[in-house]
């Protein structure tokens, strides 16, 4: 008689390794789900009562009380009373809207903690990338649709309130450029295993085998997209990587949800370690490991520029087997080029949303921006009106009869991530006030006593040079430079030469010769280059996301390219001729 059981799923994804390794697992060849697109975005239009109330509701449950959050390793939540040698440290993160509020307490991962992940990780290894790739690919399809349903308000909630973004751009990050992370990658991972060898001989069958990296994955994710921490580990993870994740403190809450949907859609426990925790030593023990195989890395530019550093001085001390492969994107200094032929409301309306959506702290962000004199005085007046607030004293909560309001639930601006990023701001406001080469336009004020709240401030400097042009900020303060009209090819050249990074930028013109002059003259300024549309919100699998220079290794985010990064190719030649001696035509007597 026949008996049907059910298996855990750590029993069951054990058993089907085990299937495989008997060769029985791999019976089709399968294909992606076709219809793949990119997810709607929710408008939370006025007229959208019953998302407004879901959202409501969901925020309402994150309001009430503190969430302890763990570490995850190998599938088992360690909390910080369970330690055994002692209790381990706790971070909180707090609502950066109202910073007395306490969202969730994080438990901070002990060197011990470390050590257990990189045995987890090396244990799962084998039998998550034996698993045929439709079981792998199924978990990331799955959990971007339970992220579009299901959890969709409840992921939004926790956005706001934890990462301070407004519901639209929490919308775009954590339900829709998160899903189609997934989703997408899938479809790349597909056309990637089909790629096979073309040509051959008579007798021969060559094939090419994408074996995931030796060694573990780092991923390292920022505090300003749930998104990109979803495709930092789910990338590297759909390709048979395993994967120690170290969220951000400042958005534990939102990856601690993502990481919770992704063990519903059937993530094995050892395939992604979630390792909240001190930076830098967990940095350096993870780096220093024999096993490390890859750094997935979104932040500072001085900070991966510094692993950079510490993990060519390890390849060169002899610690790795392999190369380590270093995937990152960095930082910025964005700009918007206007041609006095531009469409001048069109630029304003462009530079208002590059520039202080979520509050400048996107990598992707408006930071400098280039005018000509003969439509400067019409631009900065219409820019400035637009972004007046009513009251005399910037007040955050109190502006919502303004067309850019903070803290509120339907305002446009909100708060800045954390006190560090608002006295770096609030102080570089301060030098403006005091340099003569600077003025400030409109904005300028700043007010912490109850959120990190920072005014979109504008601010025009008379020194094609100055520091402010070329020193990436991360909030909503733009730079202003004014250039003679006959300098338009001049100043493309300022641009490309001004600051170090390589990211985004945009130009915005009717003429099409200026057009075409500004695409030739920045070509290496921009890894993503706009024409008449912002300098952000790149959409997967529509712009691929990435810059070069100081920005980054450009390996493009959204796209299939970042997928051979987390892949090792062997060939294998297969001959069905048996040869009956050793000797060549050329070897006669």
């Amino acid at each position: 008689m026949l008996r049907c059981t059910t298996l855990h799923p750590r029993a069951l994804f054990m058993h089907r390794a085990k299937l495989l390794h008997r060769g029985v697992a791999q019976l089709s060849h399968v294909k992606v789900p076709p219809t793949i697109t990119n997810e709607p975005v929710k408008a939370f239009a006025k007229g959208d009562a019953r998302d407004w109330d879901l959202l409501r509701a969901s925020l309402l449950k994150f309001n009430n009380a503190a969430l302890e959050v763990p570490l995850v390793i190998n599938g088992k939540r360690i909390y910080a009373e369970e330690s055994g040698k002692g209790t381990r440290a706790v971070v909180q993160q707090v609502n950066p809207a109202n910073h007395s509020q306490v969202l969730a307490n994080v438990t901070q991962a002990s060197p011990e903690d470390v050590s257990s992940a990189i045995a987890a990780a090396s244990d799962a290894k084998h039998a998550w990338y034996s698993l045929p790739f439709y079981d792998r690919a199924a978990v990331f399809l799955k959990a971007a649709d339970l992220i579009s349903t299901k959890y969709r308000y409840d992921m939004l909630a926790a956005v706001m309130l934890g990462q301070g973004k407004n519901v639209h751009q929490a919308e775009i990050d954590c339900v829709a450029e998160l899903a189609d992370f997934f989703r997408f990658n899938a479809k790349y991972a597909e056309e990637l295993y089909a790629q096979q060898p073309t040509n051959g001989a008579p007798g021969i069958w060559n094939s090419v085998e994408y074996r995931p990296l030796e060694g573990f994955v780092y991923a390292v994710s920022p505090f300003n997209f749930t998104a990109i921490a979803a495709n930092l580990v789910g990338a590297p993870a759909l390709m048979g990587n395993t994967v120690i994740w170290k969220p951000s403190q400042y958005a534990t809450l939102s990856n601690y949800l993502l990481y919770t949907v992704l063990e519903e859609a059937g993530l094995p426990g050892g395939v992604i370690n979630f390792l909240p925790g001190e930076p830098q030593q967990v940095t350096e023990q993870l780096i220093a490991s024999r096993n490390f195989g890859a750094l997935h890395y979104t932040g500072s530019t001085e900070i991966f520029k510094q692993l950079n550093a510490n993990i060519q001085s390890n390849l060169a001390a002899g610690v790795y087997r392999d190369y380590p492969r270093i995937v990152g994107e960095t930082g910025g200094k964005n700009f918007h080029l206007v041609h006095s032929s531009a469409n001048i409301p069109n630029a304003i309306f462009n530079t208002i949303r590059a520039a202080f959506e979520y509050q400048g702290q996107k990598c992707s962000a408006l930071s400098r921006l280039y005018l000509p004199q003969s439509k400067s005085d019409e631009f900065l007046a219409d820019l400035a009106g637009t972004l007046a607030v009513p009251d005399a004293k910037f007040t955050p909560t109190n502006t919502s009869t303004s067309a850019i309001s903070g803290g509120d639930l339907h305002g446009f601006v909100g708060p800045v991530i954390h006190e560090r990023s608002f006295d770096k701001l609030a102080a570089a406001i301060d030098e403006a006030k005091r340099d003569p080469e600077l003025k400030i336009v409109c904005g300028g004020n700043y007010d912490k006593s109850k959120g990190f709240f920072v005014q979109p401030t504008v601010i025009k400097t008379t020194n094609p040079t100055h520091k402010f042009l070329s020193t990436e900020f991360f909030g909503p303060i733009l730079t202003v430079y004014e250039y003679p009209d006959a300098e338009y090819a001049q100043v493309c050249k300022l641009i490309d030469e001004t600051g170090t990074y390589g990211l985004t930028g945009a130009v915005f013109a009717r003429d099409r010769a200026a057009i075409q002059t500004a695409n030739d003259a920045l070509r290496y300024s921009a890894g993503n280059f706009y024409i008449n549309d912002k300098c952000t919100a790149a959409v997967v699998a529509q712009q691929w996301f990435g810059g070069a220079r100081m920005s980054g290794t450009n390996d493009k985010a959204g796209s299939g390219n970042i997928l051979s990064r987390f892949v090792s190719m062997r060939n294998t030649k297969e001959n069905f001729y048996d040869i009956t001696g050793y000797k060549y035509p050329s070897n006669y007597d």
